[in-house]
C-alpha cells in the first residue's frame, strides 16, 4: 500500500498485433452505435470481433457477418486480454471491473445500455411471496446498481486505482419503490466515495453518450477538482440536467411557440394584423374576425409541427460538447479513435504530479 502501481505489459496474440505488446499509441477501432442497440457496453474495454455484433440494413432487417473482412478484429480501449469484470452477478445494471491502459492497472465503471433483469428470491420465511424478475432500463441508476457503483468506487480506492468512469447514465430510478430502496442514499454514498477519492477519475463521455438529471451531479468534477476532470467525444455525446423535450416543456411552450410563429411566419403575420384592424362594432364584423381567428388557429396547427422540431433541436444545440467546453464544464473534447494515447499519457503524468505531492509531503513533514 502506498507504493507504486505494478506495470505489467502482457503479451497479445500476433494474429492481433504483430509486434507481441499491445501499442500504446494504436487507435481505438470499436466505435459505439446507437444503431447497434444490443452492443456489449464491455466492448468498449475488451474489442471484439466485428462479426460478433448484428449490423442493421437500410431495410431494416438484421443479418450476421461472417466474411472474412468483417471477421477483423476491432480492438478496444484497455490492453488486449486485461479486463478483469468485478461482482458481476450482482446489479447488473452497472459494470465495473479492472484493466490496464499501457500496463498501468485501473479501475472501470460503466452503465449497461441494455435492459437488465433483477431476480428477487422468494421469502422462505413468508410462503405467501413468490419470486420475482424485475426488467431495468438501461443508463439508469436504480438502487442495486448505485449501491454497487458506491462499493466499487471504495474498493477502488483502497486499492489506490486510478478510475475510469465512462459515463453513460440518464439519471437515477425516481419511483416510489425505489425511493423505498434508499436510492437517494446510495446516490450520496457515490459522492461520497469520489469526494475522497485519493486518486486520478477521469469521467469520459464515450461517443452516443449522455449525461443527464441527478448523474451530472453525482459525477460533477467540482465535487473533487484536485482529482476529477471531465471530458467528452465531439459531436455525437449530449450533457445537460434535463434532456431537449423537458427543457422545451419548460422553456419555450405551447404560447412561446405561437408567438414565434406569428413572429416569423408571412401569413401569420398577415392574419394577426388583419386581426387587429378589423373592428367588432357589427355584426358580420363579429363573423369576419371570428373567420380570421380561425384561419389563424389552422396554420398555427400546420406549422406547430416543424416548429416543435425545430426547438428541440435548439434546445439539444445546449448541450453540445461545444456548449459544454465553452461553460467550462469539460476538461477537453477528446476523439474516440485517439483517446487510449491521450489518457494514457495523461494517466502517466498525473501519477507522477501525484509521486511529487506526496514525496514533497514527506520532505517537509518526514
Amino acid at each position: 500500500r502506498g507504493a507504486r502501481l505494478p506495470l505489467l505489459r502482457q503479451p497479445v496474440p500476433t494474429s492481433i498485433c504483430a509486434g507481441g505488446v499491445d501499442p500504446i499509441d494504436r487507435p481505438v477501432e470499436y466505435i459505439p452505435s446507437r444503431e447497434r442497440t444490443n452492443d456489449d457496453p464491455r466492448w468498449m474495454f475488451t474489442g471484439v470481433l466485428n462479426g460478433q455484433f448484428e449490423s442493421t440494413r437500410n431495410d431494416g432487417s438484421k443479418h450476421g457477418t461472417s466474411t472474412k473482412v468483417d471477421q477483423q478484429w476491432l480492438s478496444g480501449f484497455f490492453d488486449w486480454g486485461s479486463w478483469q469484470e468485478v461482482l458481476g452477478s450482482w446489479a447488473m445494471g452497472a459494470i465495473a471491473g479492472r484493466a490496464r491502459l499501457g500496463g498501468i492497472p485501473c479501475g472501470v465503471i460503466t452503465p449497461e445500455t441494455r435492459v437488465s433483469v433483477c431476480r428477487v428470491p422468494a421469502d422462505p420465511a413468508n410462503p405467501a411471496s413468490e419470486a420475482q424478475s424485475i426488467n431495468q432500463a438501461g443508463q439508469v441508476w436504480y438502487p442495486d446498481s448505485a449501491y454497487k457503483t458506491a462499493q466499487v468506487i471504495a474498493d477502488f480506492a483502497r486499492e489506490e486505482l486510478p478510475l475510469f468512469v465512462f459515463a453513460n447514465w440518464r439519471g437515477f430510478s425516481g419511483g416510489l419503490k425505489d425511493m423505498y430502496d434508499q436510492v437517494l442514499k446510495f446516490g450520496a454514498m457515490i459522492v461520497e466515495e469520489l469526494i475522497t477519492y485519493p486518486c486520478p477519475v477521469f469521467v469520459y463521455l464515450p461517443p452516443h453518450a449522455e449525461l443527464r438529471g441527478g448523474a451530472w451531479v453525482v459525477i460533477d468534477p467540482a465535487i473533487n477538482p484536485d482529482h476529477m476532470e471531465l471530458f467528452c467525444t465531439p459531436d455525437t455525446c449530449r450533457g445537460g440536467v434535463l434532456e431537449p423535450e423537458g427543457t422545451v416543456e419548460i422553456k419555450y411552450r405551447f404560447k412561446d411557440l405561437v408567438a414565434a410563429m406569428d413572429r416569423l411566419d408571412d401569413e401569420c403575420k398577415q392574419l394577426v394584423s388583419e386581426v387587429k384592424a378589423t373592428t367588432t362594432t357589427s355584426p358580420q364584423q363579429f363573423v369576419d374576425v371570428k373567420d380570421l381567428k380561425d384561419q389563424l388557429k389552422q396554420r398555427h396547427e400546420q406549422l406547430m409541427p416543424s416548429y416543435q422540431q425545430a426547438a428541440h433541436q435548439f434546445a439539444d444545440l445546449h448541450d453540445t460538447p461545444g456548449r459544454l467546453t465553452a461553460r467550462g464544464l469539460v476538461s477537453a473534447c477528446v476523439e474516440w479513435r485517439s483517446s487510449r494515447a491521450f489518457f494514457f499519457a495523461l494517466l502517466a503524468r498525473r501519477l507522477l504530479e501525484q509521486e511529487a505531492v506526496k514525496c514533497s509531503q514527506l520532505a517537509k513533514n518526514p
